[in-house]
């Protein structure tokens, strides 16, 4: 069996497809533990982190990925860290670094967590969310755009993300 480093990205769209679900209420608790976990990991860093996206928005269909924010000092270098850990490195930028953990050559684990690591105050995320847990009717409307994406999308995640940026963009928070 190939590891992951080995399959081509279509092998890894048709091995990890878009799906999306029913909110389900243990999502919390999977991100306050792991949170637990990254407090504790990170400690020497003083994190801040949050749980984001559409598994901490109750009521609207989800991909059933974890997603953490985790704001840090400028500088704060957790690469190392992360991956000694089991978190697997997607990508580094200027901005901060992706993270994920729960991928295995067989497909999706139980618990899957996309981990962004980002500086103190860059996290629109954490607004977003509350615009849309605020606005229950933006947030159907996410859900609906969603759907429709994941009809086009089904396994191209690229393009089922770059499809959300036009409404996250328009929308006040």
């Amino acid at each position: 069996m190939k590891s992951l480093n080995d399959l081509t990205l279509q092998e890894l769209w048709d091995l990890f497809p878009i799906v999306l679900v029913p909110y389900n209420p243990e999502w919390k608790l999977w991100a306050k533990e792991e949170i637990d976990l990254l407090q504790s990991l990170l400690r020497p860093f003083k994190p801040r982190i949050s749980h984001v996206g559409s598994t901490s928005i109750g009521g609207i269909l989800s991909k059933p990925i974890i997603d953490l924010i985790v704001e840090l000092p400028p500088g704060a270098d957790v690469r190392e860290l992360m991956e000694a850990n089991g978190y697997i490195c997607m990508n580094e930028s200027p901005r901060g670094a992706s993270f994920n953990k729960g991928y295995t050559p067989e497909g999706y684990a139980e618990r899957v967590f996309h981990i962004h690591c980002r500086r103190y105050g860059d996290a629109p995320e954490i607004r977003f969310r509350d615009h849309l847990i605020a606005n229950p009717e933006v947030a159907q409307n996410y859900e609906q755009l969603k759907l429709r994406l994941l009809s086009q999308y089904p396994k191209d995640r690229d393009a089922y993300t770059a499809g959300k940026s036009p409404f996250i963009a328009s929308l006040p928070f």
